[in-house]
């Protein structure tokens, strides 16, 4: 699914004040959990959190890519956030995080989903598109910027 189709606007989040990697899982699983009733934010925690227990997802550059498959979810969904503060967040390069794109998927979904954190991946790597993105100032024009990006 191509990454423009699994972001709308009422899933964005500019600015958002967060001190630690808990709390901005927990803010994001009851964001997203609000976006799917068969979900609890509960669940959304755990399954978050027991996948940065594998190993941070924490690409480096300031960014933070949390994800998970997950039973209940009905289709893919993304959150993403900008920080007020940048956070540690044990990424590859040790560098704290104020960019993240949180992705669930349905539990069945695995190719899908592999190919769509590529895709985030390879969109995050590019200075101007994180840039752009860290330059918004609200909601609707962090949106905005991503869908200018996305695909």
């Amino acid at each position: 699914m191509p990454i423009s189709e699994l972001l709308t606007e009422s899933m964005t989040r500019c600015h958002i004040d967060a001190v630690s990697k808990k709390r901005v899982l927990e803010l994001a699983s009851e964001l997203l959990s609000a976006n799917n009733d068969a979900m609890e934010a509960e669940d959304v925690f755990s399954a978050l959190l027991n996948r940065e227990r594998l190993g941070s997802t924490g690409i480096g550059d300031g960014v933070a890519i949390p994800h998970c498959r997950l039973a209940g979810c009905e289709h893919a969904t993304a959150l993403l956030i900008t920080l007020k503060e940048p956070i540690d967040f044990d990424a590859i390069d040790n560098r704290p995080v104020d960019l993240l794109c949180c992705l669930l998927v349905p539990e069945d979904e695995a190719t899908a989903h592999l190919h769509t954190l590529a895709g985030l991946a390879e969109m995050f790597s590019q200075s101007e598109v994180r840039e752009a993105l860290r330059l918004c100032t609200s909601d609707g024009e962090l949106f905005q910027t991503f869908m200018t990006h996305a695909n």
